[in-house]
């Protein structure tokens, strides 16, 4: 009886792991399939031994909770989750639960779209709130984001009193593949699937954000709605298609649980066709009469089941694997793969992750392995069937592209190429440098940059500041006229006048962000004196850690890197920082926010705290003066009152910096 004891507490704290690892971080580490088949056997080892049951069960929650960082939002209407089903029997199962107390029911099959749930209202037809499903019963204000999507309607065709409807937010396939492209071409770690693309998107506190990850809303249920009554669930979707709503694709009624079964299998053959995931199909009880007299349980409706698709896998010839370097140097293997028709689309390349997934599964050249697309949309490999008698495949020693020694090292997985001159490098180099939160070079996008490198017109990253109108013209690349020449020019001429925190981002010094960056810029003030810093130094900045610090040293004792930044000194580049500061009264001081403050945003107070000479950081330690902590405040605000730190709300704040 331990065993079992020991095995549902074990279920339950994994599956809160990946729980809060899919719905509040939006960084899945398992694939959806794993999880479904986790909370089954929890499900079955709580019923067979009840003495063990516990309110705090993942099998009783629905799995998101309410972001601190967006206003809460409490759903009038419960935002329900719905039972899982994985095979046929387990839908007539169901329809038996059902004709327990219903006759002939007719039921609604609709695809299940795997992305964010949220809530959008409209009072008179007009759009006014949107949120998150959070933990069904809390979510997440996101409306400014939700605005963004060109299919979330503002205002709807019929005046309706009041409506609430419930949606799925995701990311086409095609959104999905730019994005990820965008971040492998930038040297970040790529969304792992469309729902987590969606989530991270959706969550941004710059919609502007949001608004250029390409979003899509599909609106499957009305909530709640006052002004029409509605008898059925297909009614009711046609009646949102009126208002101007764009509805779950391919809803179709079935008179029994055999005609139902038949359209979910033929949702499950096009769903390599769709330009949208789905992780399975729904079915549910078309009439809303019924729907009420059957309830709901603690966390799922009665009148409804979702059944869910297995993965696909093919096995496949492994051929060759091929080595890619990134911007950061790190080098990438992909497999190329004798082609394979998987998930409605032909894959011959897959990814391999590292060298250290290669020895883990034992991969060689010439072997079989399983593969599938993780999310329904990358290819990956999964294991070995049967092994070619080749040794394992080992990364080169030196790297494919420029011949320079290739390095691994301490706690790190990735091997990567540190010559700064790496022609593979030089156009991911490029395209981070001019982005918009580094120096800002509108003009220079990817496709120009890769243009000019191309037409030998950029070799270095300092070429940009030699660019002038007339090497750009007679090098006579098609589509440059005279005033989008000048404009590039007039943009490179303005960058050189950025502060030195855009300039150190643009570097790419490795684990230094933005916010590193302008933390360097204010602690030092001067170019001269970062490049002269060393690790102790570094590292009386809050925020900063032994790894940043190191790298920081480790880069401009590059020779490659002294000779780039004296060339940027000589072209006019701005080496200091223009933090602007009304007077020193935080001088020494350090901030931590937490919480929603009732006035200002997070990004103002910070700034406000920096007017003032003072400094902000996003963990609370010894170190803090002050702690700024509005509603909802968590963690944070605990660690301060055990640690004795003063906190502050906005109003006393205000009276600070009066």
């Amino acid at each position: 009886m331990e065993n079992i004891k020991s095995e549902i507490e074990n279920l339950r704290k994994t599956l809160q792991y990946h729980s809060n690892r899919y719905y509040n971080d939006d960084a899945p580490e398992i694939e959806d399939y794993e999880y479904d088949m986790m909370m089954r056997r929890l499900k079955e080892l709580e019923e067979q031994h009840p003495e063990f049951d516990s309110p705090d069960s993942p099998t009783k929650r629905v799995g998101g909770k309410a972001d601190n960082s967006f206003e809460s939002v409490i759903h009038t209407v419960r935002m329900e989750s719905l039972q899982d089903a994985f095979s046929k029997e387990e839908l007539y199962d169901f329809e038996k639960r059902v004709l327990e107390t219903e006759k002939k029911p007719r039921y609604c099959v609709e695809p299940k779209i795997d992305g964010l749930s949220v809530s959008l209202e409209y009072e008179n037809g007009v759009f006014v709130r949107g949120s998150t499903r959070g933990d069904g019963d809390v979510g997440e204000d996101v409306s400014g984001n939700l605005r963004v999507i060109h299919n979330v309607p503002l205002m709807l065709k019929k005046q309706i009193p009041y409506l609430e409807v419930r949606g799925e937010v995701y990311m086409p396939k095609k959104s999905f593949a730019r994005v990820v492209d965008r971040q492998l071409l930038n040297g970040e770690k790529p969304f792992k699937n469309p729902r987590n693309a969606a989530a991270g998107s959706l969550r941004q506190k710059d919609s502007s954000v949001t608004a250029g990850r390409g979003l899509d809303i599909f609106v499957f249920n009305i909530q709640q709605i006052t002004g029409a009554t509605l008898k059925s669930h297909k009614e009711s979707l046609d009646f949102l298609k009126e208002l101007g709503f764009n509805t779950i694709p391919g809803y179709t009624l079935a008179n029994s649980m055999d005609e139902a079964a038949e359209l979910i299998e033929k949702i499950g053959e096009k769903r390599g066709e769709l330009e949208f995931d789905i992780d399975g199909a729904v079915i549910k009880i078309d009439d809303f009469e019924m729907r009420s007299s059957l309830g709901s349980t603690s966390k799922f409706p009665k009148w409804a089941v979702a059944y869910k698709y297995p993965p696909e896998e093919k096995q496949t010839k492994l051929l060759d694997i091929e080595i890619a370097v990134g911007r950061t140097g790190v080098l990438t293997p992909t497999a190329v793969l004798e082609p394979v028709h998987l998930a409605g689309t032909t894959v011959s390349r897959a990814t391999l992750h590292n060298q250290d997934f290669i020895n883990e599964k034992g991969i060689a050249i010439g072997d079989t392995v399983t593969v599938r697309k993780a999310g329904d949309i990358i290819p990956e490999v999964l294991c070995v069937n049967e092994k070619s008698g080749q040794e394992i495949f080992r990364y080169p020693e030196i790297c494919p592209s420029c011949g320079s020694e290739v390095v691994r090292e301490n706690g790190e997985s990735a091997i990567r190429c540190i010559n700064p001159d790496c022609p593979a490098q030089l156009l991911r180099n490029l395209i981070h440098f001019c982005s918009r939160d580094a120096m800002d070079i509108e003009g220079l996008g990817p496709a120009i940059l890769e243009n000019f490198v191309e037409n030998g017109l950029i070799k270095r990253t300092e070429d940009i500041y030699a660019l002038t109108y007339d090497k750009i013209e007679s090098a006579q690349l098609e589509g440059f006229k005279k005033k989008s020449i000048n404009n590039i020019i007039s943009s490179v001429e303005k960058s050189k006048d950025n502060d030195l925190a855009k300039l150190i981002f643009a570097l790419g010094i490795r684990h230094i962000g933005a916010k590193a960056g302008k933390l360097l810029a204010e602690h030092f003030k001067t170019m001269e004196k970062i490049m002269n810093a060393d690790v102790s130094d570094i590292l009386e900045i809050d925020g900063f850690g032994e790894i940043m610090a190191v790298s920081v040293v480790d880069f401009f004792k590059n020779e490659d890197s002294k000779i780039l930044i004296g060339s940027l000194r000589e072209n006019g580049v701005n080496m200091n920082a223009k933090a602007v500061v009304n007077d020193n009264r935080f001088a020494g001081k350090i901030f931590v926010l937490t919480g929603t403050l009732p006035t200002l945003k997070r990004a103002e107070a910070s700034k406000m705290i920096e007017s003032f000479g003072g400094k902000t950081s996003s963990s609370v330690s010894k170190k803090t003066s002050y702690v700024l902590a509005g509603e909802e405040a968590g963690s944070k605000l605990d660690k301060a009152n055990a640690l004795g730190i003063e906190v502050i709300s906005e109003e006393k704040f205000m009276e600070m910096i009066k």
